[in-house]
């Protein structure tokens, strides 16, 4: 069980690898945001997170215009990085302080609606990043499935309670189920949304 002083230190070196990833992005006049866990912590429970995941918006046949980059400037995680990054469309990095970076390659209406829903957010004096809504990663979180996603939906549903719009996170989980592993998604979100808000 960590203390609450290397909470501290993994807490800094998360900020500073986001900052870090942030800059470079903004200075190429990229269009991202930060998805995941970072985000998790500006709309729900806070929660441990060992790296930064971002979604940079990016056309399909177009990958090697920003993978290339990216690996020019941060270390990559895989042998084949650039192969697998070209193939799979995610870059997988880390950070000048060894924090993996996780770059999502963005091209469906959905993930480009979402970079463009971004707002800023303080995190701590000097660390304000970019993240995508509350709404936007309820939509993820629901998409990806997985137990610790759902806890994550609870926990912003909770959090936020009648300050998120359902309406909009049901379209959006609606527009993704042609390609949902899950197609029972959007239930398990209307149950959510009547267990935090009882109605």
């Amino acid at each position: 069980m960590a203390t609450p002083v290397t909470e501290i230190v993994l807490v800094n070196a998360l900020f500073t690898a986001a900052l870090e990833l942030q800059q470079f992005l903004v200075k190429r006049d990229w269009k991202f945001c930060l998805i995941g866990g970072l985000a998790v912590v500006r709309w729900g429970q806070p929660r441990a997170t060992q790296d930064v995941d971002v979604s940079l918006l990016a056309d399909f046949g177009s990958e090697a215009e920003y993978v290339d980059p990216i690996l020019d400037v941060f270390e990559g995680r895989l042998d084949d990085a650039r192969e697998f990054a070209l193939a799979n469309r995610v870059v997988l990095v880390r950070s000048s302080n060894d924090v993996p970076l996780d770059i999502a390659l963005a091209g469906f209406p959905f993930e480009e609606k979402v970079i463009e829903r971004a707002s800023s957010f303080v995190y701590a004096p000097g660390v304000e990043l970019l993240t995508a809504s509350a709404e936007d990663i309820v939509v993820m979180k629901a998409f990806a499935g997985r137990h610790q996603d759902w806890s994550d939906v609870e926990g912003i549903a909770t959090r936020q309670g009648d300050g998120l719009d359902w309406q909009d996170i049901i379209c959006g989980a609606q527009s993704l189920l042609d390609v949902a592993e899950n197609s029972d998604m959007v239930r398990q979100l209307q149950k959510i949304r009547q267990d935090t808000l009882g109605n």
